[in-house]
């Protein structure tokens, strides 16, 4: 407890708000030691518990007191194949972190930033490999399909990965930005599997250049959907068809995955001045700090509840405050107002909390009052559904997918198998608990180790 919780050095706030660089850097050497020297080594590790794919936290950090890094890396390793992205994208402080005893009177271990350093630090290595002559198809390649493609292949499966984009990393790619996760950091993980021999094919859309009654026809004996959540929900209010509305995953997608911010972009994005984001989440902050960067001059977070409802990390608001976003608490969209087609203003709905939810939460409440904002922009991230183009295709074909009334795939807990036997789902587009990267991972490995168990 004598010894302070290690921090991470930031880049410049004024200065970050002009590149695409990553905000933070990795802790120093001497930093990683200080830190690791901080964890109790605890009989009941809380902060396993707490993590969705189970990494031996203590373990690894062990390795690290021992001078041993490469030991670390191999410890981690063993349940997750990317230690790089999820020390920098998930939500340490509601899972290991969050569970860390240090954490009752004090701060808690930096586990992520431990991590993070350890991926960055050590090489993967390449298990013996005893073909087993089945064969896996993984429909995506986000965070569910890399992690469930990984854990197959080690077992000896045949395993091809079909993505739906020209580039493969699913959200992790054309959702969260460089500043956030650097696309070497994402691409030096792929190359790992690569490297494990699993197989990749880019520009397939399952549903429509290949169907799943085609997969089975040509021998894959077991298939992972892991497709994610596409299909953005809009506000539905009048105007949203103006020019100058989008959703965030459009938004995001043509700037990280296509480069829409640059002005000798094929596809340009038009900038305004004044851009506004609806929603609290992660999506949001990656929104609105990604609008700072490509150069709105005013950027806004609208939200309908106060700053203490807000489901994005604590850092993450920290950095959109820092980078100059504006927050706008206790306010809904009413009307978008246009003029000549474009985006002129919002009607904004004055609101107050109410009583709690279903969710728990206290429920928004119009007061009646109405404002009127002028911006040219407006960015929507309210969460996204699943696309239904698999389900559709499959029930076409006498495969009926049974899915919930949202149109999300319906799977088992523990195994994430469908009703068709030989078919899982996983991630996004069949949710079990919060929507984040490490509980996609965790449901990629509940479906690879079913999967393996129906194989064998």
């Amino acid at each position: 407890m004598a010894i302070e919780r290690q921090r991470v050095i930031e880049q410049d706030k004024m200065q970050r708000r002009q590149n695409f660089d990553p905000v933070e850097s990795n802790l120093t050497e001497e930093q990683v030691k200080l830190e690791a020297s901080r964890c109790l080594n605890c009989k009941n590790p809380r902060c396993v518990q707490g993590c969705p794919v189970n990494i031996q936290i203590p373990q690894f950090i062990q390795a690290i007191k021992e001078g041993n890094l490469e030991k670390a890396g191999e410890i981690i390793r063993e349940t997750s194949m990317l230690p790089s992205v999820c020390g920098r994208v998930c939500p340490q402080e509601r899972q290991c972190e969050g569970n860390c005893i240090l954490g009752i009177k004090g701060s808690p271990v930096a586990i992520g930033a431990l991590e993070r350093y350890v991926g960055d630090n050590t090489k993967a290595d390449m298990p013996e490999i005893k073909p087993s002559g089945k064969k896996v198809a993984v429909v995506g390649s986000g965070c569910a399909g890399i992690t469930a493609a990984a854990d197959l292949r080690k077992e000896g499966h045949e395993v091809v990965v079909f993505e739906a984009l020209h580039k493969l990393g699913g959200v992790l790619r054309y959702g969260i930005p460089p500043f956030r996760l650097p696309r070497t950091v994402l691409d030096r993980e792929i190359t790992n599997l690569k490297q494990m021999g699993v197989k990749f094919h880019t520009n397939v859309i399952v549903g429509k250049s290949i169907t799943l009654k085609q997969l089975k026809e040509d021998g894959f004996d077991a298939i992972f959907i892991c497709s994610g959540a596409g299909l953005p929900k809009m506000l539905h209010v009048p105007g949203e068809n103006l020019n100058g509305v989008f959703s965030a995953n459009e938004f995001l997608t043509r700037v990280n995955l296509m480069h829409a911010g640059q002005p000798d972009s094929p596809t340009p994005l038009k900038v305004g001045k004044k851009a506004a984001i609806f929603g609290g989440g992660n999506v949001a902050m990656d929104a609105a700090r990604t609008a700072v960067r490509v150069g709105f001059e005013e950027v806004y977070i609208i939200y309908r509840r106060t700053e203490k409802e807000l489901p994005a990390r604590l850092e993450e608001i920290r950095h959109a405050k820092e980078e100059g976003v504006v927050f706008k608490f206790l306010y809904a969209p009413k009307e978008i107002i246009g003029e000549d087609g474009y985006v002129k203003a919002v009607d904004l709905e004055v609101m107050e909390l109410g009583e709690p939810d279903e969710s728990g939460r206290r429920k928004p409440v119009s007061t009646g009052k109405i404002e009127r904002m002028e911006l040219d922009t407006v960015i929507v991230a309210l969460g996204t559904g699943p696309n239904p183009i698999i389900q559709r295709s499959a029930e076409a074909e006498g495969l009926e997918i049974i899915t919930d009334k949202r149109g999300y795939i319906t799977v088992d807990g523990e195994t994430r198998c469908t009703n068709i036997p030989t078919v899982y789902a996983g991630g996004d587009v069949a949710p079990v608990g919060e929507s984040n990267a490490i509980n996609a991972m965790g449901a990629g490995k509940k479906a690879a180790k079913a999967i393996n168990d129906l194989l064998k």
